[in-house]
Protein backbone atom coordinates (compact mmCIF):
# COMPACT_ATOMS: atom_id res chain seq x y z
CA UNK A 1 0.00 0.00 0.00
CA UNK A 2 1.78 3.50 -0.97
CA UNK A 3 1.60 6.51 1.08
CA UNK A 4 -1.46 8.23 -0.43
CA UNK A 5 -3.76 5.18 0.32
CA UNK A 6 -2.90 4.96 3.92
CA UNK A 7 -3.10 8.65 4.48
CA UNK A 8 -6.81 7.72 3.52
CA UNK A 9 -7.67 4.60 5.16
CA UNK A 10 -6.42 6.44 8.39
CA UNK A 11 -8.93 9.18 7.40
CA UNK A 12 -11.68 6.78 7.16
CA UNK A 13 -11.30 4.84 10.23
CA UNK A 14 -10.80 8.05 12.82
CA UNK A 15 -13.75 9.61 11.05
CA UNK A 16 -15.75 6.39 11.94
CA UNK A 17 -14.35 5.81 15.78
CA UNK A 18 -15.74 9.51 15.98
CA UNK A 19 -19.20 8.64 14.46
CA UNK A 20 -19.64 6.36 16.79
CA UNK A 21 -18.76 8.16 20.03
CA UNK A 22 -21.10 10.85 19.23
CA UNK A 23 -23.94 8.40 18.59
CA UNK A 24 -23.26 6.87 22.29
CA UNK A 25 -22.65 9.94 24.17
CA UNK A 26 -25.76 11.56 22.15
CA UNK A 27 -27.64 8.19 23.48
CA UNK A 28 -26.13 8.57 27.06
CA UNK A 29 -27.28 12.43 27.19
CA UNK A 30 -30.95 11.51 26.03
CA UNK A 31 -31.09 8.78 28.77
CA UNK A 32 -30.00 11.23 31.51
CA UNK A 33 -32.53 13.78 30.61
CA UNK A 34 -35.11 11.11 30.34
CA UNK A 35 -34.12 10.14 34.09
CA UNK A 36 -33.72 14.07 35.32
CA UNK A 37 -37.78 14.46 33.93
CA UNK A 38 -38.96 11.59 35.76
CA UNK A 39 -37.66 12.78 39.14
CA UNK A 40 -39.28 16.04 38.41
CA UNK A 41 -42.40 14.59 37.92
CA UNK A 42 -41.94 12.38 41.00
CA UNK A 43 -41.50 15.55 42.78
CA UNK A 44 -44.47 17.04 41.47
CA UNK A 45 -46.53 14.26 42.41
CA UNK A 46 -45.58 14.40 45.99
CA UNK A 47 -43.87 10.94 45.75
CA UNK A 48 -40.07 12.33 46.97
CA UNK A 49 -39.50 14.52 49.62
CA UNK A 50 -36.32 16.81 47.92
CA UNK A 51 -36.47 20.09 46.23
CA UNK A 52 -36.39 20.47 42.67
CA UNK A 53 -32.70 21.77 42.80
CA UNK A 54 -31.39 18.85 44.51
CA UNK A 55 -33.33 16.49 41.74
CA UNK A 56 -30.14 14.58 40.84
CA UNK A 57 -29.53 13.93 44.37
CA UNK A 58 -30.62 10.63 45.64
CA UNK A 59 -33.03 10.77 49.12
CA UNK A 60 -32.51 8.06 51.77
CA UNK A 61 -35.35 6.07 52.41
CA UNK A 62 -35.51 7.11 56.05
CA UNK A 63 -35.67 10.70 55.02
CA UNK A 64 -39.03 10.37 53.39
CA UNK A 65 -41.70 12.06 55.13
CA UNK A 66 -45.77 10.39 53.93
CA UNK A 67 -48.79 10.57 56.23
CA UNK A 68 -48.41 6.52 56.58
CA UNK A 69 -44.94 6.98 57.64
CA UNK A 70 -45.65 9.54 60.37
CA UNK A 71 -48.50 7.36 61.42
CA UNK A 72 -46.51 4.36 62.05
CA UNK A 73 -44.05 6.18 63.97
CA UNK A 74 -46.66 7.47 66.99
CA UNK A 75 -48.91 4.69 66.66
CA UNK A 76 -46.62 2.93 69.74
CA UNK A 77 -48.75 5.28 72.04
CA UNK A 78 -51.99 5.65 70.34
CA UNK A 79 -53.43 3.23 73.84
CA UNK A 80 -52.44 6.69 75.60
CA UNK A 81 -54.67 9.28 73.79
CA UNK A 82 -57.79 10.28 75.46
CA UNK A 83 -61.06 9.61 74.47
CA UNK A 84 -64.39 11.73 75.28
CA UNK A 85 -67.75 12.38 73.76
CA UNK A 86 -69.41 14.81 76.57
CA UNK A 87 -71.36 16.94 73.68
CA UNK A 88 -74.82 16.04 75.19
CA UNK A 89 -73.68 17.41 78.53
CA UNK A 90 -73.66 21.04 77.02
CA UNK A 91 -77.13 20.61 75.46
CA UNK A 92 -78.74 18.24 77.80
CA UNK A 93 -81.52 20.21 79.87
CA UNK A 94 -81.16 17.81 82.20
CA UNK A 95 -78.20 16.52 84.44
CA UNK A 96 -75.74 15.44 84.28
CA UNK A 97 -74.18 19.01 82.24
CA UNK A 98 -71.07 20.65 82.23
CA UNK A 99 -70.59 23.14 84.82
CA UNK A 100 -69.98 25.86 82.03
CA UNK A 101 -73.82 25.79 81.08
CA UNK A 102 -77.14 26.48 82.42
CA UNK A 103 -80.56 25.74 81.78
CA UNK A 104 -82.93 28.76 81.52
CA UNK A 105 -86.60 29.41 81.01
CA UNK A 106 -87.72 31.73 77.95
CA UNK A 107 -89.56 34.69 78.66
CA UNK A 108 -90.23 37.50 77.05
CA UNK A 109 -90.10 40.04 78.88
CA UNK A 110 -86.58 39.99 80.93
CA UNK A 111 -84.69 42.44 83.20
CA UNK A 112 -82.08 43.03 80.72
CA UNK A 113 -83.94 44.28 77.55
CA UNK A 114 -86.16 47.35 78.34
CA UNK A 115 -88.89 48.59 75.82
CA UNK A 116 -89.30 45.38 73.71
CA UNK A 117 -90.03 41.78 73.95
CA UNK A 118 -86.82 39.30 74.21
CA UNK A 119 -86.36 36.86 71.25
CA UNK A 120 -83.81 33.86 70.69
CA UNK A 121 -80.83 36.19 68.84
CA UNK A 122 -81.29 38.31 72.78
CA UNK A 123 -80.72 35.32 74.58
CA UNK A 124 -77.70 34.39 72.44
CA UNK A 125 -76.28 37.88 72.62
CA UNK A 126 -76.67 38.38 76.73
CA UNK A 127 -75.57 35.14 77.31
CA UNK A 128 -72.51 34.98 74.54
CA UNK A 129 -74.05 31.88 73.43
CA UNK A 130 -74.79 31.12 69.51
CA UNK A 131 -78.35 30.94 68.18
CA UNK A 132 -77.34 27.04 66.94
CA UNK A 133 -75.87 26.45 70.30
CA UNK A 134 -79.68 27.65 71.79
CA UNK A 135 -81.60 25.94 68.73
CA UNK A 136 -79.81 22.51 69.35
CA UNK A 137 -81.00 22.59 73.03
CA UNK A 138 -84.19 24.07 72.79
CA UNK A 139 -84.77 21.40 69.82
CA UNK A 140 -83.10 18.05 71.42
CA UNK A 141 -81.36 17.24 68.41
CA UNK A 142 -78.71 18.42 65.91
CA UNK A 143 -81.52 21.25 64.26
CA UNK A 144 -79.62 24.39 64.28
CA UNK A 145 -82.02 26.30 62.42
CA UNK A 146 -85.23 26.02 63.86
CA UNK A 147 -85.50 28.21 66.43
CA UNK A 148 -88.94 28.59 67.24
CA UNK A 149 -89.76 29.06 70.81
CA UNK A 150 -92.68 30.04 73.32
CA UNK A 151 -92.62 31.00 76.68
CA UNK A 152 -91.83 28.73 79.51
CA UNK A 153 -89.42 26.27 77.16
CA UNK A 154 -86.14 25.59 78.82
CA UNK A 155 -82.47 25.69 76.95
CA UNK A 156 -79.15 25.75 77.58
CA UNK A 157 -76.65 28.64 77.68
CA UNK A 158 -73.05 29.29 78.76
CA UNK A 159 -72.85 30.43 82.49
CA UNK A 160 -72.08 34.10 82.61
CA UNK A 161 -70.09 34.19 85.43
CA UNK A 162 -67.38 31.70 83.45
CA UNK A 163 -64.53 32.77 81.98
CA UNK A 164 -63.66 30.28 79.44
CA UNK A 165 -61.81 29.04 76.38
CA UNK A 166 -62.02 26.66 73.47
CA UNK A 167 -58.39 24.67 72.46
CA UNK A 168 -58.59 22.32 69.69
CA UNK A 169 -55.22 20.28 69.82
CA UNK A 170 -54.75 18.84 66.10
CA UNK A 171 -52.26 16.05 65.96
CA UNK A 172 -50.90 16.19 61.92
CA UNK A 173 -49.70 12.63 62.24
CA UNK A 174 -53.00 11.01 63.22
CA UNK A 175 -55.17 13.38 61.45
CA UNK A 176 -57.14 13.85 65.01
CA UNK A 177 -58.43 16.99 66.92
CA UNK A 178 -59.56 16.82 70.55
CA UNK A 179 -61.79 20.11 71.62
CA UNK A 180 -61.10 21.10 75.27
CA UNK A 181 -62.86 23.95 77.17
CA UNK A 182 -60.37 25.97 79.57
CA UNK A 183 -61.90 27.37 83.12
CA UNK A 184 -59.70 30.40 83.78
CA UNK A 185 -61.55 31.35 87.03
CA UNK A 186 -60.78 27.42 88.07
CA UNK A 187 -57.21 26.87 86.30
CA UNK A 188 -59.12 24.06 84.62
CA UNK A 189 -59.10 22.51 81.05
CA UNK A 190 -61.73 18.98 80.46
CA UNK A 191 -61.86 17.24 77.44
CA UNK A 192 -65.29 17.52 75.74
CA UNK A 193 -64.78 15.02 72.43
CA UNK A 194 -62.39 14.06 70.14
CA UNK A 195 -63.04 14.10 66.00
CA UNK A 196 -61.05 13.02 63.25
CA UNK A 197 -59.90 15.32 60.50
CA UNK A 198 -58.58 15.66 56.98
CA UNK A 199 -55.28 17.70 56.34
CA UNK A 200 -53.50 19.30 54.08
CA UNK A 201 -51.19 17.41 50.94
CA UNK A 202 -47.80 16.34 52.04
CA UNK A 203 -45.13 19.11 51.72
CA UNK A 204 -41.73 17.86 52.64
CA UNK A 205 -40.51 21.46 53.25
CA UNK A 206 -42.52 22.58 55.90
CA UNK A 207 -41.74 22.12 59.12
CA UNK A 208 -45.18 19.44 59.62
CA UNK A 209 -43.94 17.59 56.45
CA UNK A 210 -47.86 18.69 55.41
CA UNK A 211 -49.60 22.08 53.46
CA UNK A 212 -51.34 21.99 57.33
CA UNK A 213 -48.91 24.10 59.31
CA UNK A 214 -47.93 23.70 63.28
CA UNK A 215 -47.93 26.03 65.92
CA UNK A 216 -51.24 28.15 67.97
CA UNK A 217 -53.78 30.21 65.85
CA UNK A 218 -56.59 32.03 67.58
CA UNK A 219 -59.53 31.16 65.21
CA UNK A 220 -61.71 34.13 63.71
CA UNK A 221 -65.28 35.76 63.89
CA UNK A 222 -65.38 36.11 59.89
CA UNK A 223 -67.50 32.61 59.99
CA UNK A 224 -69.70 31.31 57.20
CA UNK A 225 -72.39 29.60 57.18
CA UNK A 226 -72.77 27.82 53.51
CA UNK A 227 -76.20 26.41 51.35
CA UNK A 228 -76.65 24.32 48.52
CA UNK A 229 -76.52 27.04 45.50
CA UNK A 230 -74.91 29.49 47.39
CA UNK A 231 -71.99 30.87 45.37
CA UNK A 232 -69.12 32.77 46.10
CA UNK A 233 -65.39 33.80 44.55
CA UNK A 234 -62.46 31.13 46.03
CA UNK A 235 -59.58 31.86 43.75
CA UNK A 236 -60.65 34.43 41.44
CA UNK A 237 -63.45 32.03 40.15
CA UNK A 238 -67.30 31.89 40.81
CA UNK A 239 -68.02 29.04 42.65
CA UNK A 240 -70.38 27.13 44.79
CA UNK A 241 -69.07 27.54 48.10
CA UNK A 242 -70.08 24.46 49.47
CA UNK A 243 -67.93 22.35 46.94
CA UNK A 244 -65.00 23.65 48.79
CA UNK A 245 -65.52 24.26 51.98
CA UNK A 246 -68.73 22.70 53.02
CA UNK A 247 -71.02 23.77 54.90
CA UNK A 248 -68.85 25.43 57.52
CA UNK A 249 -65.93 28.30 57.38
CA UNK A 250 -64.07 29.17 60.92
CA UNK A 251 -60.90 30.56 59.96
CA UNK A 252 -57.25 31.06 61.41
CA UNK A 253 -57.34 35.05 62.32
CA UNK A 254 -53.76 35.77 63.97
CA UNK A 255 -50.50 33.78 65.05
CA UNK A 256 -50.14 33.17 68.93
CA UNK A 257 -46.90 30.79 69.00
CA UNK A 258 -44.63 28.55 67.19
CA UNK A 259 -46.29 29.27 64.31
CA UNK A 260 -45.16 27.79 61.08
CA UNK A 261 -47.02 29.80 58.51
CA UNK A 262 -49.15 33.43 58.64
CA UNK A 263 -52.98 32.62 59.40
CA UNK A 264 -54.50 34.12 56.60
CA UNK A 265 -55.98 31.49 53.71
CA UNK A 266 -56.24 29.02 56.81
CA UNK A 267 -58.94 27.48 58.77
CA UNK A 268 -61.82 24.97 59.61
CA UNK A 269 -64.23 23.94 57.52
CA UNK A 270 -66.48 20.87 56.35
CA UNK A 271 -65.49 17.93 54.15
CA UNK A 272 -66.35 20.04 50.15
CA UNK A 273 -69.65 18.54 48.66
CA UNK A 274 -69.90 16.85 45.13
CA UNK A 275 -72.81 14.63 42.86
CA UNK A 276 -71.98 11.51 43.79
CA UNK A 277 -72.29 8.00 41.75
CA UNK A 278 -75.97 8.36 42.51
CA UNK A 279 -76.46 12.00 40.98
CA UNK A 280 -76.97 13.42 44.71
CA UNK A 281 -75.35 16.49 46.04
CA UNK A 282 -73.44 15.16 48.91
CA UNK A 283 -70.56 15.53 50.99
CA UNK A 284 -67.03 13.50 50.34
CA UNK A 285 -66.55 12.26 53.81
CA UNK A 286 -63.53 9.97 52.06
CA UNK A 287 -61.58 13.12 52.72
CA UNK A 288 -61.73 12.96 56.39
CA UNK A 289 -58.50 11.07 57.74
CA UNK A 290 -56.56 11.73 54.93
CA UNK A 291 -53.89 14.62 53.47
CA UNK A 292 -55.45 16.00 50.51
CA UNK A 293 -56.92 19.92 51.08
CA UNK A 294 -54.58 23.02 50.78
CA UNK A 295 -53.90 23.29 54.05
CA UNK A 296 -56.99 23.50 56.13
CA UNK A 297 -58.40 21.28 58.48
CA UNK A 298 -61.36 19.58 57.01
CA UNK A 299 -64.14 18.05 59.53
CA UNK A 300 -67.31 15.54 58.58
CA UNK A 301 -70.64 18.06 58.20
CA UNK A 302 -72.22 16.94 61.41
CA UNK A 303 -68.75 17.29 62.87
CA UNK A 304 -68.05 20.99 62.10
CA UNK A 305 -71.86 21.94 62.11
CA UNK A 306 -71.32 20.94 66.11
CA UNK A 307 -68.24 22.52 66.26
CA UNK A 308 -69.37 25.64 65.04
CA UNK A 309 -72.46 25.88 67.48
CA UNK A 310 -70.23 25.45 70.65
CA UNK A 311 -66.91 27.87 69.23
CA UNK A 312 -67.67 30.82 67.54
CA UNK A 313 -68.70 32.92 70.61
CA UNK A 314 -65.95 32.11 72.77
CA UNK A 315 -62.47 32.55 72.07
CA UNK A 316 -60.96 29.26 70.41
CA UNK A 317 -57.43 28.47 69.30
CA UNK A 318 -56.22 25.73 67.25
CA UNK A 319 -53.02 24.09 68.43
CA UNK A 320 -51.46 22.38 65.58
CA UNK A 321 -48.53 19.43 66.90
CA UNK A 322 -47.15 16.82 64.91
CA UNK A 323 -47.48 14.57 68.28
CA UNK A 324 -50.83 14.87 70.67
CA UNK A 325 -48.17 14.73 73.81
CA UNK A 326 -46.72 17.71 72.46
CA UNK A 327 -49.28 20.12 73.13
CA UNK A 328 -49.10 22.72 75.58
CA UNK A 329 -52.26 23.74 76.88
CA UNK A 330 -53.56 25.83 79.86
CA UNK A 331 -54.66 25.12 83.08
CA UNK A 332 -54.57 21.06 85.19
CA UNK A 333 -56.30 18.56 83.44
CA UNK A 334 -59.89 18.03 84.85
CA UNK A 335 -62.83 15.23 84.79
Amino acid sequence: MNLPKLFFFLAVSLLGVIAVVAVFKKAKDKSDQELQAAKVMEIELGEQVRSLSGAGEETPTSEIVKPETIKEETRRSDEQLPTANRIEELFRKGDPKLPIVETVVYKSRVDWLQGRPAWISDYASHYKTSRHFIARSLNGKTDYFKQDVAIGDRFNVFRKDKDIAFYLVIDTSRSKMWLYYYDKGLDERVLIKNYDVGLGRVAPQNPSGLLTPLGTYKLGEKVAIYKPKQQGTFNGDKIEMMRVFGTRWIPFEKEIDGATAPAKGFGIHGAPWAVNEKGVFAEDRKCIGKYESDGCVRLASDDVEELFAIVITKPTYAVLVKDFFDAKLPGKEAK
